[in-house]
């Protein structure tokens, strides 16, 4: 808050100093000065936004219910992956369709953080359905299922995709 009001007083000298005139007396050393401040400026906001994403995710996925469900590829996986959707016990969690650089990024050694949200402590099950898709082939749909137990700690689930028929999770 402090720096907040540090900035809206400064703005309104801003604004003061501009209407009274004086603009036209302003030397080359004073504008570099403000734009330093200015550029100080976007830093905090930038960092305070950070703070408040972090604040957020932490009130909105506590840890002792946090699941968090993450994509990569194998090594070396090639196939035309179209869609990929996740059930946790029984209910929709998340679906995404993949674009051509989303998938360039997961042959690259990227990976799709899909899902976070919250469960119980205890046993669960996640399922994934993947399509995939070839031009001028039919999609092909591969299911995988994979149990897991929710401790007090954040649950991160790594699923796997090798190609068609080999889905394979890590926790």
């Amino acid at each position: 808050m402090k720096r907040l009001r540090k900035y809206v007083l400064f703005g309104g000298l801003l604004l003061l100093w501009a209407s009274t005139g004086m603009a036209d007396e302003v030397s080359r050393e004073q504008i570099k000065g403000l734009d330093e401040q200015v550029q100080d400026i976007k830093e905090d906001v930038l960092g305070i936004s950070a703070e408040l994403t972090q604040l957020e995710e932490k009130l909105l996925y506590p840890s002792n219910t946090q699941v968090s469900v993450f994509v990569s590829f194998d090594n070396g996986a090639n196939f035309p992956l179209d869609s990929l959707k996740i059930k946790i016990d029984g209910q929709d969690a998340s679906s995404h369709i993949y674009s051509y650089k989303e998938l360039g990024a997961l042959r690259a050694g990227g990976v799709q953080r899909l899902y976070t949200g919250n469960v119980s402590s205890g046993e669960h099950t996640l399922d994934v359905s993947m399509i995939s898709k070839a031009a001028g082939t039919s999609a092909i749909t591969d299911v995988g299922s994979y149990k897991f137990t929710k401790s007090v700690k954040p649950a991160l689930i790594e699923i796997h995709l090798g190609g068609p028929g080999s889905i394979g999770f890590r926790d």
